[in-house]
């Protein structure tokens, strides 16, 4: 039984050492540009830009293959941090991929609502819940205002409500942190 055990620890041991290593040997580097660039999107992940996501489209940004004035929610203010960023000149956006709207949450009529789950298919993010032939709701601190669930819904009961800035969205958008420890006073 002892033996067992030994064999058994030493075989983990010896798998331990092999993962560790080829963890390290095979380590694969991401492009620090791309996740800079991927930085100053604003993570909708809407495709409007005719990529699957955010991170996609970065990449293609890096490589020279998309431009850099072709998502909407980003706007002229994502643009502008992009030309910085790649020394580009800057260029309005794109109108074939849509117009620069206020930042916007989705929010569900739950008297009208179904419970089809085709919202819940078409959320990039996952902020939709709900269980089939039951109400759904949204996740307001997920949804990233993508519009990817309004065509999909047969009822129409999903709108888009533009996000005032009021005491609650500016600390998601600007993080408030102590001063002082906890517990403190000077």
């Amino acid at each position: 039984m002892i033996a067992a055990i030994l064999v058994m620890a030493i075989g983990a041991v010896l798998l331990g050492a092999a993962l560790g290593y080829a963890a390290i040997k095979f380590k694969v580097e991401g492009d620090p540009l791309v996740e800079k660039i991927d930085a100053i999107l604003p993570q909708t992940q809407c495709g409007q830009c005719g990529y699957p996501g955010c991170k996609p489209y970065a990449e293609a940004i890096a490589k020279g293959d998309a431009e850099i004035n072709c998502c909407p929610p980003g706007g002229e203010e994502g643009i502008k941090k992009l030309a910085d960023l790649l020394g580009r000149e800057f260029k309005e956006l794109s109108g074939e991929h849509g117009i620069e709207k206020p930042k916007s949450v989705a929010f569900i009529d739950e008297q009208t609502c179904i419970g089809c789950t085709l919202c819940i298919q078409a959320c990039p993010v996952d902020a939709i819940v709900g269980a089939a032939k039951q109400m759904h709701t949204i996740i307001a601190s997920q949804c990233t205002g993508c519009e990817l669930c309004l065509p999909p819904c047969p009822v129409n009961c999903i709108t888009m409500e533009p996000i005032t800035e009021n005491v609650e969205t500016w600390k998601w958008k600007y993080p408030v942190f102590p001063l002082h420890p906890a517990g403190t006073t000077h």
